[in-house]
Order: C-alpha cells, then structure tokens, then sequence
C-alpha cells in the first residue's frame, strides 16, 4: 500500500470518504479539491493506523506518519480528531474530542494515539446514547462511526474565529456573524473569550460588539467572502472556523453545518401604522417581557392610561401596545386618527387639551402651563398621587394571608393606578422636552453668539441645555425603583435591602458642579439680555422649562411605587402553584400566562420552559427602535428637535450619532452595562453605554464620564440625570451597546450628539 494511500492527503479522493475519514476531514478535503484555502494535511484513518502500528511493533507508525508530514509541508502541525459521527446536522459532537495543537514531527505518533483513545471517552459514549435516544434518523455509522485522526500544518495566526453564514440568533441567511479574537481561535472556540464581532450584509461589514480591534472590516468582509462560497458549496448554512495568517490570507480550519438554525426574526409591526419600542412603558423596558407582564399588567395599564386620556379629551382616543419577538412596541396615534379626536366628541375639550398641552408648550411655555398643564399637575399632586399611596398601604398588610382572587384583585388594583398615573406622567412631565425646545430656540437666537463670542469655549458656549442642570438633589437609591418596569425584576430595595428597611433613600446625590455651573451660565445670559425686553421672556421661559424638568424626573421617580407590591404578589401566587404542582418552581410563575393563575389549572412547567427559553434567546436580539413607515409629518418634527439641540452638523466620519441629550464634551474608556448584574464592575470615569436607564440606575451617574443610550429622548432618564449632574450625554442611538465594547476609548460629545472612537 503507498503512502499517499496509508495516510491520503486532504484534495485526494481516498480523503473524500466520510465514512472512513469522518466528517471534519471529508469536509476539508473536499474544499481542498474545490481550491479553497485549507492548509495542507493528510488523515489517518482506522485502519492505516492499524496497519502501521503492526510494522516493527509500532516503529512504523512513527516513520509513516513524519513521511507524510514532510509531504504536507514543514511543522509544527495540528493533530484533531475526525469522527464519522462529528459536525452532523443536529450531531456537532462539538468540543467532545481532542485536539493537540504546535506538535512537532517526532510527536505526532503520540498526539495521534491520544486523540484516537479519546473516541472512547465517557462523554462520548453517553453523548451518543443521548442521540440515540432523541433521533430516530441516526444510523450506525453515524451514532459509532469510524474515528480517524486529521493532521495539518499549523496557521501562524495573527487572528482566528468563527462564521455563521447564517445569523444564529435570527436565523436571517443574509447575515454573516463573525467572532475574532487575537491569534489561535481556541480560546474562542472553547467559550474561554467572547472575542470581538462583525455582521457582514451584502458585502458590508458592521462593527457589533467592539469590531475593529482584533480584524478590520476588509478583513472581515474577506471571511464572509469566502465564508459564503463554502455555504453555497455546500448547499447550506455553515459553522465556519478559519484563521488569518500573518500575510493576511484567510485560511479555513474547519466546516461543518449549522445545527438548531431557528427560523428567520421577522421585524414585522403588530398590527397597521407606525410602532416606536422605547416610548410610554418602553422607556422602562430594555429587553423582552416575560409573558405574565405582558399578558396581564401592560393590558391593564393601558386600560386606564386610554381610560383617563379619554376623560381627559371627551372622546376615546385609545393608544395601542403589542410584541414582536419579545419585546414591547407602541403605536402613537396615526395622523388619520387626530380628527375623530379632536372634533369626534367634546370637541371644544379636545381641541382646547390638544392646543394647550400638546403643542402650545413648544412656542409659549408660560401659556401652557397658565391654561392648562399646572391644573392637571395639582390634579396629580392632591388626588393621582395619594390615591396611589393610599392603595398600597392599604393593600400590603393583607397580601400574606389573602386568597388567589383577592391576590389577583390587588394586582389588578395597582396597575389600573399605575396607568392612570402613567397618564399624568405623559401630560404634564412630558411636556418637559417641548418647553425645552422651547428655551433652545430662544438661545440660538438671542444667547448663543454673543455669550460664545464674550467667553470663546467657556461653559456658556456649551449649550442651553447647561440652563436645565443640577436642579434638585437626586436620591441615591429609592427603594421602590427599578431597573425594568417588566416586574421580573427585583426592586432597588430588594437588592439593596438595608434601604428598604430604613424605608430611607440613603442620602442624596451632589449635582454641584452642575449647579454651579447652571447659575453662572443663567447669570451670563442675564446680562447679555439686561437692558431689553427678552429679559423678561427669557426669565419666563427658563422658569417653566426648570420647572417641568424637575416634575417629570419626581413624578418618574414615584411611578413604581407600587412595584414592591407587584412583586410581593407575584411571590405569593407563584409560591401557591408551585404548592399545587402548576409549576415546578415559584418564579416560573412570571412566564405563565394569566388563565394559569387558578388552582385548578393544568400542570404548566413544559409552557413555563419553553417561554423562558424564548426569552433568553429574544434578550440577544437588536429590536429596531422603530417599525412600520414613519408618518411624515412626525417623522420631521423627530428630525427637527434632534437637530435643534445639536450645535453642529458638521459630523465626524465614523462617529456614532444620537440624540444630544446634555451638553458638554468627555474622554474615556466605554463601560457596556447590560443591567444590575454589571453595577459593580462599573468604575468611576467610565462612560456609561447602557441600552436605557432608569431611576434605579442614577447611582451610576455621580461616577460617569458620559453617558449614551441606545433608547431615549430629550426626556428620558439618561437625558434628565446626565444634566442634572452636568455629564454629557447622547441618546437614541440605536446600537451604541452593540458596536461599542467594555475598554474601548472614546470621546462622548453631548452638544453634536456624537461619539467619536479612538481605538478600533
């Protein structure tokens, strides 16, 4: 027998047989023989080795083996296991059997012994009984196979990772997802790094997850290239792992198919119009509901928030909610829809609500708040918010020993409460952002060129938005804040309990440098205008537009009052079907659905598993900000106001672009923050990159560089606190988490609403 035959190398059709010389080799040479750059080697079947192991009691083995070695080309080499049985559809046997990597010539016999006796290791033989049991349609050879052992020239790797040709979390076959780290791949592979990613679509690649600083993006769209040749070769989706050497030539290690592709994320609308997912509630929602939020809370907030706007109008104007993949949109009244409120019922009520709180505060702040918006925050203060206090004291004794009903009841109880609140939120605290629109026209016009041109780059020339600063003492943690509206998430006080008990907020945060530097910038404006009659409307102006940003950031504070309730329910009904063996475990009960919530209901754990498994796969999703066709009117009026805050359009290339939220420029190193979980390692002088922030996240600020959001407005909470504490901010980006990462050094400017990177 020849050697080229005893140990074939990868192109040659005896290597082609995957029944001989498994599957990771037969892949290999078959992309071999198809011109693909796969580096050179050879395999070692079962029965060669065999074969040679009986030449001169073994001595064969060793000779056979370094003679096809110098035939691939010079070591080290790479020796890894080929199993009939691996990188199957549904059968990867992936991490399962053993690779020895930079062995030279004189260790291969060893290396190929080793990876021949891990075939019959313990995880196998129970991993292949598993599929057995699981797969009716795994043959013999494929639930034993033949084992044989492939060797290869090692990469000098400058970079190594895997591509899917296929988005694994979305299934979208138009995406390749790649992961890089620096070097050999093994640390990635092994799940030892997370390594860096890019999404290449349509031969455009995009930075996710801090790309840049392992592969560039020509480098990147150079493995999709020939990431997406191997697909087509193959005929479908393909776990790629590959390697760039040290001349920057894509090199291919290893191809298999994708296994669990799930079906294509489809980012269509709930239903007909234009659906926004971080406004109203989705402000507080930074990833998918659970299922017993969605199907029980969010439809009795609404209820009432609808309920008390229609009170409010004379006429039913309802506001629509919905979930796609998981997560929370929102459907704003259409354009079509403002005549039937305005005239359909109390049509002098609704027009005058319409004028005067929706858009009167955007030109005339002081008549706003004078005819309508200060009666309805006296409306709130003397009837929405004690209410709301008054049920929840009188409510939380009796939770312990309350019935199913009654239990349910309660719940009911405070989110009707909790809707109706929302509305006073939305109605005078929202039009915060409008006065605030208000007060920057006013200072592009009268106040930005003379102050820049009297101080050139002191504070002054930072923005109006310095005018809105360190208004009021912030506390540092109250109790009943949260990081996610979706209640199941533990409370401020549950994670800090001591708090809790105090019933305290433990002190106040300084906003002092804001402070200071508000009541310089109001004093330099004063002169500018001293001596004319816009004195007297810029006083005005910036008394109301103060005013409503610190009644929104209180009466946002106070919203989840109830929440510590909420949860205290939802413990008590989980602990009662967990008693009934309804579910397996008492917080399962936030993934049931509400005809659950009865003693008689059917056992629910196969439900409750595979909702939190959806969840846990929607909380890797990138939601759209938005989804449907914008109206246009709005659509311009979104452009307007984030333009109007911004101080230039001339707008660096590369840099991510947002929202200017607060003004003021800063370095430093990103800090992706995911949620709670990510507090502690949080250091001061970070930037802040969260998804979005909520009140239970203002700790986090007194230490911030900067902050920027992937959701948010002017109004937001990233967007109140940042100026609060005179930190810059930009908003609404959309993807900053998922192109940013943790280290990366950046420079966050609150006044263009950009952020610049400095590192790849």
């Amino acid at each position: 027998m020849s050697e080229d035959i005893l140990f074939p190398p990868l192109g040659h059709p005896a290597a082609l047989a995957r029944e001989t010389v498994g599957s990771k080799a037969a892949a290999l040479s078959g992309l071999t023989a198809a011109g693909f750059p796969v580096p050179a080697g050879f395999v070692v079947t079962g029965t060669a080795l065999a074969a040679a192991r009986a030449q001169d009691a073994g001595a064969g083995l060793d000779g056979a083996l370094q003679a096809a070695a110098r035939r691939a080309g010079s070591g080290p080499y790479a020796v890894r296991s080929s199993a009939a049985a691996e990188d199957l559809p549904g059968a990867s046997f992936a991490g399962m059997y053993e690779s020895y990597l930079n062995v030279s010539a004189a260790g291969l016999a060893a290396a190929v012994e080793r990876c021949c006796d891990a075939a019959t290791a313990d995880r196998i033989r129970a991993y292949e009984s598993s599929l057995q049991q699981h797969r009716d349609d795994l043959g013999p050879a494929q639930a034993g196979g033949g084992m044989a052992v492939l060797v290869q020239q090692m990469v000098d790797a400058a970079a190594a990772g895997v591509a899917f040709t296929a988005n694994p979390l979305t299934g979208d076959r138009s995406e390749t997802v790649i992961s890089a780290v620096p070097g050999l791949g093994e640390s990635l592979v092994s799940g030892l790094q997370a390594g860096e990613e890019w999404i290449v679509r349509a031969g455009l690649p995009v930075p996710e997850r801090g790309g840049g600083a392992v592969i560039s993006g020509e480098a990147a769209t150079a493995v999709a290239a020939i990431a997406g040749r191997i697909a087509r070769h193959f005929g479908c989706p393909q776990d790629i792992e590959w390697a760039v050497d040290r001349a920057g030539h894509v090199q291919i290690l290893q191809a298999r198919p994708m296994t669990a592709l799930p079906d294509p994320v489809v980012w269509e609308p709930p239903g007909t119009g234009f659906w926004v997912r971080n406004f109203r509630l989705g402000e507080w929602l930074p990833e998918p509901v659970t299922p017993l939020f969605m199907d029980w809370l969010v439809p009795r907030i609404d209820d009432a928030f609808n309920g008390t706007l229609g009170e409010t109008l004379g006429v039913a104007a309802p506001v629509r909610s919905g979930v796609v993949n998981g997560w929370y949109y929102l459907s704003p009244p259409s354009p079509t829809s403002i005549p039937r409120m305005l005239f359909g019922g109390a049509a002098r009520q609704s027009l005058s609500f319409f004028i005067n709180a929706v858009l009167r505060p955007t030109f005339d702040p002081a008549g706003a708040d004078r005819k309508v918006l200060r009666g309805l925050e006296e409306t709130w203060r003397q009837d929405c918010l004690p209410a709301y206090k008054a049920l929840i004291d009188s409510s939380r004794p009796a939770v312990p020993a309350a019935t199913m009903p009654e239990l349910i009841a309660v719940v009911d109880a405070v989110a009707r409460q909790a809707g109706e609140y929302l509305w006073f939120i939305s109605a005078t605290g929202g039009a915060a952002w409008k006065m605030e629109v208000a007060l920057g026209r006013y200072w592009r016009r009268h106040l930005a060129g003379a102050l820049a041109a009297a101080a050139p780059g002191s504070e002054n020339a930072m923005g109006y938005q310095v005018l809105l600063g360190g208004l009021s003492p912030l506390p540092a943690v109250v109790p009943h804040a949260v990081y996610s509206i979706d209640w199941y998430h533990p409370t401020a006080g549950e994670r800090f309990p001591s708090h809790a008990e105090s019933g305290g907020t433990s002190g106040t945060l300084p906003a002092t440098v804001a402070a200071e530097r508000r009541t310089i910038t109001e004093a330099a404006c004063r002169a500018v205008l001293r001596g004319t009659p816009r004195l007297e409307k810029f006083e005005v102006l910036l008394s109301v537009a103060q005013h409503y940003a610190i009644l929104r950031e209180e009466q946002v504070r106070d919203f989840t009052m109830g929440w510590p309730l909420l949860r205290r329910c939802a413990a008590e009904l989980g602990a009662r079907l967990h008693d009934r063996g309804i579910i397996a475990a008492p917080d399962d009960v936030y993934f049931v659905t509400l005809d659950a919530l009865r003693t008689d209901a059917p056992p629910q754990q196969d439900a409750v598993s595979r909702r939190r498994a959806g969840w846990l796969r929607q909380r890797k999703l990138a939601a759209p900000l938005t989804l449907g066709k914008m109206p246009p009117l709005l659509g311009n009026a979104f452009d307007r106001i984030a333009n109007s805050a911004r101080s230039t359009r001339n707008l660096p290339g590369g840099a991510i672009v947002g929202h200017p939220a607060s003004p003021g420029r800063a370095m430093g190193r990103v800090r992706v923050v995911d949620g709670p979980g990510d507090f502690a390692q949080f250091m001061p002088g970070e930037v802040l990159v969260a998804r979005v922030t909520t009140p239970a996240w203002t700790p986090l600020f007194t230490g911030s560089a900067a902050v920027v959001t992937d959701g948010g407005n002017l109004a937001a909470h990233a967007s109140l606190i940042a100026r609060e504490y005179g930190i810059p901010a930009v908003v609404g980006t959309g993807n900053a988490t998922h192109v940013l990462r943790t280290g990366q050094l950046v420079t966050v400017d609150g006044n263009a609403g950009t952020i610049e990177t400095h590192e790849g």
